[in-house]
């Protein structure tokens, strides 16, 4: 008799470090409701390279939706979103800047007007899990959900990630000097894990310094149209 089990095993995916994400320790007791443009600019005053870096972003900090009777504010002129201790500021780097990007520790932000230390960073790869969600995607105020998914299935499918369960949730204004940003969140399920690591790198749509169309491994597709605050 001869017996092998190991012809049709694949080999073990290995996730690239090509493109990593920073999370920083902060102190910071409160930021603007509508952060994006705030924190951005004060992000790129200091990493300029940020806004040229094609895999680089800055995601938009979030403390939690809700817990022991608190519930997130949405009155973006006159509340603030107030932080815990645990709240972390993350960035999206390649690897070849990674250096430039923990430099950043140390250094004390202005966010419009709300100092915001930054203590000492910490290292995570990409995700391989096969649903991915982003908060913000970036589109037209006119468009529904279902065209919105379709604009969506046609950018995926030119990064050659075939389109098989997605999901359009909260829609979102953002503010800024020269106008106002439309987006929608986006769940994307049912990847590879190549195809996973893959949009977590390129992203969908553009915007990433401002927090646009970066995606974060997700439990699952179904409790995306539930609102979270965000």
């Amino acid at each position: 008799m001869y017996w092998n089990d190991d012809k049709d095993r694949q080999p073990e995916f290995v996730i690239s470090d090509e493109v990593v994400d920073l999370a920083y320790r902060i102190g910071c007791p409160t930021l603007p409701l509508d952060h994006a443009h705030a924190l951005s600019s004060a992000l790129l005053q200091v990493l300029p390279w940020l806004a040229d870096e094609e895999t680089a972003g800055i995601h938009l900090i979030h403390g939690a939706a809700s817990g022991n009777g608190w519930f997130r504010p949405e009155d973006t002129e006159n509340e603030l979103l107030h932080l815990s201790r645990r709240t972390r500021m993350r960035l999206r780097v390649p690897k070849d800047r990674l250096q430039d990007a923990q430099a950043l520790s140390g250094q004390t932000l202005d966010v419009e007007g709300h100092p915001l230390a930054v203590g000492q960073s910490e290292v995570f790869m990409l995700s391989s899990l096969p649903t991915l969600f982003s908060r913000y995607v970036i589109t037209d105020a006119d468009l529904d959900e279902t065209q919105f998914l379709e604009d969506a299935a046609k950018e995926l499918k030119s990064m050659d990630i075939p389109c098989r369960k997605m999901l359009g949730g909260i829609t979102h204004t953002m503010n800024f000097p020269d106008g106002q940003l439309f987006t929608r969140s986006l769940m994307v399920a049912d990847l590879e894990p190549e195809q996973s690591v893959r949009l977590q790198q390129l992203g969908l749509g553009g915007g990433r310094a401002v927090g646009c169309g970066l995606f974060l491994p997700h439990k699952g597709i179904a409790p995306v149209k539930k609102p979270d605050g965000d």
